[in-house]
């Protein structure tokens, strides 16, 4: 027979295989949406992604990129594929720790273990990892390249050694085990900082070691220090930097040093005195003291992964996000400035609003020989009453002050109270936010919709609409993982009660403590559930120890499961059916096996642009792509990606002022002084009588270069600022230029003037508004300009008269056509661009698992394009040609891969003008049921799978178009529609 310790060893190992060979089989192929994109580019260069950044992550990635030989399209690939690996491996230590804390609760020694014995910890530990193998949200983030699996799999070998060296008894050789844990928690920072949150719950497991008798008190004291030593070592990844710019200010400025001298100073400063005080320490024997410096020290040396940051950015490379390159952005960098802070203790509410402010910490900038004070950062003064304790409903931001009311049903003006603080705190923040997520992993998820919520044990497909049976993220698993995990709660609890504090406190930590720290706003861009993913982790391993638990149960109250070896083989085949349940129901929605609509995306954006463009996207899915395919691919260096989330900092307007690759510098007049931080962030609207009617681009342009007082106003700080003196803009024309260029068709010419001149409106100006102005007053038609068809609707500056629709684009004409307020569509290049320019691989396949990001943007896009298409070659009496750009579009993005929506409706219309009518009605009657189902399911309160708003703007395109076309179905389809309009409408 096998000793148990290579029998444990060697199911790790099957049980790591089993992961490792899920994953790579549905690992990504290529780079996926959201922040994938953006690591895979930073990793194959080595480049700055957004703070505060992953430079380990970017390391091991880079290393894997090699595998692919040289082959661009396979490094997407093999960069996923450390997420595999480090995911499986994160499987293999979650194994071994249910494989410990299950050794606690057998309550025998090790030599005393029999088959049965070593079979039912195994056991144990194998469903608990498989289970967690094929949880929702761990394998999504395992077979891409995010950080989050990674980030698990230092949380899984931490908690491992940190229960494994609860087990050493030579404390020599458990102290080396502390500095390794220390070590590990120093590299973690390279990757994420979730790992940090485990560090008071190690404290617990170190004070429950070190004194067997422990008290209350005692453990309080323990979870105390492990908070302050968390608060240490969070406040030191910006404190050291924030401490070597103090010193390098010093050195610089008083001293008259050169540049980076302080900062050299303080590294010597800080190495040496480590060394000193681990060789006093070892002189004087101070165990303590010694094991606590060199556990630091091994912190500081996984740490150090950030040097890569500083290096890499002093190259300056394409992405470079925040120019990190000296201590001083590089303590802005590790500090987030980039983003907005939220008061946790004490602060203001989404109905507050500043009465004054005061100058906060400075913002310091390198001059010729010296630091300098460039501005400083303002602190707001609220008036008494609009701020309160631990605020939860804070954010002002975009929709949420409208998102706040409506969930808490407050009347317009109305402030919140502490009670309507605290219920959004346990109604969204903790149980939309976390709790459904954790139902989503362990009893089932209701589909892939933003929003959707789990399933219970009884939930049926009767009378659920036919999309929502047929969406492959429905998996229910009847709860079935969920009461495992209950039982090993309960089974701890009263076995090994100290063992329970800590696995409790880790999945508190890493669930509930870190939605507080987080205070989510009441809109997300995307589901969030991978930030909780470490108490997923932790509650996975009571799921481990609930199959000991039902064995415990079957022995104590079922007679005729007394015999040991029966039981426990019972217990183990029954409960092995979780994982194997999880993994069947979950297969479909994790897939990503032949989806590559990502990429293909990116580069269908891309050919919607003429030679040498300037393309203006928004937000991650819009951009990152589009990095990965010019980073990587090398697709379409050309076009120069102009990210407006990133447009109002002043390093990234940097970044666009110098060429990369085949593209040239951005056409701008701004100099830095203009755009700095702190500078021109906002241009309040202020109409002067002078300019009512109008104020020429290019002179206000110069008019801000210059701070002219002409166009400035006093703030109440006795300071001045820029205004925008006018709501109307225009822009001369050079007619003799826009000819000789020749991109202006011919039926537009005649439209063509001398000036260009439109409505701005009557608002404030962004600095990423203003800066795209400059650009569009300095360029003067030279370059193609255009505008991501994915863009919100402020960011085209109310130019869409003047715009061209090419393809995923808009391109910024000197002419505007009358009526074409959506844009004119050049019926010749789209039609070029779709049909030629385009990829839609395995975009038809109704096998591969498109999930909502795919079926959101990407599709609508694309589908909203071949519809302008088709529609505008139909105005110009082009029906083949409109009925082949129909049929292709159908044909590429059909019904059964990705559903109609409701762009599709639409089709409807042309197909009936196109005598179609047999496809039209096919389409109509589709859509009609679905809606229809989709309203009812909604009305009958049994849940909610689309916006009703959707489903009835379908209807009443498809009745419109029925009766437009004489179709005798029109009655029907209006009937459904009335019917449901007087519930919804």
């Amino acid at each position: 027979m096998l000793s148990f310790k290579r029998l444990n060893r060697l199911a790790g190992w099957l049980v790591f295989a089993i992961a490792l060979v899920t994953y790579t089989l549905t690992v990504e192929r290529t780079a996926s949406f959201w922040d994938c994109g953006e690591f895979i580019a930073s990793s194959f260069k080595l480049q700055i992604p957004h703070p505060p950044g992953a430079p380990l992550f970017l390391l091991i990635g880079r290393i894997f990129s090699m595998l692919s030989l040289g082959d661009l399209t396979r490094v997407a690939y093999w960069i996923n594929m450390g997420s595999v690996l480090a995911s499986a491996f994160t499987i293999l230590f979650l194994f071994w720790t249910i494989s410990l804390l299950a050794q606690k609760l057998l309550s025998k020694e090790e030599s005393d273990y029999t088959a049965t014995d070593a079979w039912l910890i195994v056991g144990t530990s194998a469903v608990g990892a498989l289970a967690y193998t094929f949880s929702d949200t761990f394998w999504f983030s395992a077979v891409e390249a995010e950080v989050y699996g990674m980030s698990s799999f230092f949380t899984a070998i931490v908690v491992w050694a940190a229960f494994k060296w609860e087990r050493i008894e030579d404390e020599a050789a458990a102290n080396r085990w502390l500095i390794f844990v220390a070590y590990l928690i120093g590299l973690s920072i390279g990757v994420h900082l979730l790992n940090l949150v485990i560090i008071p719950a190690l404290a617990l497991i170190y004070y429950f070691h070190k004194f067997p008798k422990p008290t209350f008190w005692g453990g309080v004291l323990a979870m105390g220090i492990g908070l302050v030593i968390l608060g240490i070592i969070n406040a030191s990844i910006p404190g050291l930097p924030t401490l070597a710019f103090a010193i390098e200010r010093f050195f610089v400025n008083t001293l008259g040093f050169p540049f980076n001298s302080g900062t050299i100073f303080f590294a010597i400063v800080l190495v040496g005195a480590l060394a000193y005080g681990i060789y006093w320490s070892i002189r004087r024997q101070r165990v303590v003291m010694n094991t606590s410096l060199l556990a630091g020290a091994f912190l500081l040396i996984g740490y150090a992964s950030y040097m890569q940051v500083m290096v890499r950015a002093g190259f300056n490379p394409p992405i470079n996000e925040n120019d990190p390159s000296d201590v001083n952005t590089f303590r802005a960098y590790q500090a987030r400035e980039q983003y907005e802070s939220r008061s946790l203790l004490y602060g203001p509410v989404f109905t507050s609003h500043p009465i004054d402010q005061k100058r906060g910490a400075p913002i310091w900038k390198r001059d010729k020989d010296k630091y300098v004070i460039l501005d400083y950062y303002p602190e707001y003064i609220y008036a008494p009453g609009d701020e309160m304790l631990f605020p939860r409903v804070y954010s002002s931001r975009l929709n949420h002050p409208q998102l706040y009311r409506q969930m808490l049903g407050l009347a317009e003006g109305q402030k919140p109270t502490m009670g309507d603080n605290l219920k959004f705190l346990f109604t969204y923040q903790l149980s939309h936010m976390w709790w459904r997520h954790l139902m989503w992993n362990f009893a089932g998820r209701e589909s892939d919709e933003e929003g959707a919520g789990y399933l219970l044990p009884w939930s049926s497909n009767q009378n659920v609409p036919d999309l929502l049976k047929a969406n492959k993220a429905r998996d229910n698993f009847y709860m079935l993982p969920f009461a495992l995990a209950l039982f090993g709660i309960v089974f701890q609890y009263k076995r090994r009660r100290h063992d329970f504090l800590v696995v409790g406190m880790l999945f508190l930590l890493t669930g509930i403590a870190l939605q507080i720290f987080l205070n989510s706003p009441p809109s997300e861009p995307r589901e969030r559930d991978y930030i909780y993913v470490g108490s997923f982790y932790f509650f996975a391993i009571w799921l481990g120890l609930g199959v000991m638990a039902v064995a415990d149960f079957l022995r104590s109250f079922l007679t005729r499961f007394k015999s040991a070896t029966f039981r426990n083989e019972f217990v183990l085949g029954m409960c092995l059916l979780v994982p194997a349940l999880m993994c069947v129901k979950s297969w479909d929605n994790h897939n990503r096996n032949h989806r590559f609509h990502s990429v293909d995306f990116a580069k269908n954006m891309l050919n919607s642009c003429a030679k040498n463009a300037i393309l203006f996207t928004e937000g991650d899915n819009d951009t990152f792509p589009l990095w990965y395919v010019q980073e990587v691919e090398g697709f379409r260096r050309d076009v120069r990606v102009c990210n407006l989330s990133l447009l109002g900092t002043e390093w990234y307007i940097q970044q666009m002022k110098r060429k990369t690759y085949e593209s040239d510098a951005v056409p701008m007049s701004l100099e830095f002084d203009q755009f700095n931080k702190g500078k021109n962030d906002i241009i309040p609207f202020y109409e002067v009588e002078g300019v009512k009617n109008g104020i020429d681009l290019k002179q206000y342009i110069g008019l801000v270069k210059n701070n002219n007082p002409a166009i400035q106003v006093p703030l109440t700080t006795g300071e001045m600022t820029n205004i925008l003196p006018s709501s109307v803009l225009f822009l001369p024309i050079d007619k003799h230029a826009i000819d000789q260029a020749r991109f202006v068709p011919a039926p537009l010419r005649p439209f063509v003037k001398d000036t260009l001149q439109w409505t701005l409106g009557k608002k404030d100006l962004f600095k990423p508004d203003l800066i795209m102005l400059d650009m569009i007053a300095t360029n003067n038609w030279k370059r193609p300009l255009y505008f991501s068809s994915t863009l919100a609707t402020e960011h085209y500056l109310n130019l869409k008269n003047y715009m061209q629709l090419e393809g995923y684009a808009y391109r910024l004409m000197p002419v505007a056509v009358p009526g074409a307020t959506d844009g004119y569509v050049n019926s010749e290049i789209m039609y070029d661009t779709l049909m030629h320019k385009t990829q839609w691989r395995e975009f038809d396949n109704p096998d591969v698992y498109y999930d909502d990001t795919y079926k959101g943007p990407p599709v609508i896009s694309a589908r909203l394009a071949f519809l302008r298409l088709a529609d505008q070659l139909i105005r110009e009496e082009k029906t083949a040609k409109a009925r082949e750009v129909l049929d292709y579009s159908l044909k590429v993005m059909p019904d059964k891969s990705l559903p109609y929506d409701q762009i599709s409706s639409n089709y409807v219309s042309l197909l009936f003008a196109l005598n179609d009518t047999k496809k039209a009605l096919t389409i109509a009657d589709t859509m009609a049921t679905r809606a229809d189902q989709n309203l009812t399911y909604a009305k009958s309160q049994q849940g909610q799978f689309s916006n009703p708003n959707t489903d009835l703007y379908i209807l009443q395109t498809i009745v419109e178009a029925c009766k437009r076309a004489n179709q005798p179905v029109a009655a029907k389809y209006d009937a459904i529609f009335q019917k449901h309009l007087s519930v919804f409408g």
